[in-house]
């Protein structure tokens, strides 16, 4: 499985994300999906602490963090992927 080695906030709810392998891409968050664990990801303050834990996506104190497997399929196949 793949790392990611890079993230960075491009925009409001959205990371560009680059995995150890090359593909990389944009994941974006629908408000829809901003529920429970991922209620937090609101506070564009908090949103903008994303780093890297691990090899994936994460926040501070490992409350929220995204799955990478999942996360490099869809990066890999469309260079997008869109939680709703």
């Amino acid at each position: 499985m793949a790392d990611v080695i890079s993230v960075k906030v491009v925009a409001p709810l959205t990371l560009l994300v680059e995995f150890d392998d090359g593909v990389k891409g944009e994941v974006r968050f629908q408000d829809t999906h901003l529920r429970g664990v991922f209620e937090k990801l609101r506070d564009p303050a908090f949103f903008e602490q994303v780093g890297i834990l691990y090899g994936a996506v994460s926040w501070p104190n490992e409350e929220v963090d995204l799955a990478p497997d999942n996360m490099h399929i869809h990066l890999k196949r469309d260079g997008e992927w869109v939680l709703q």
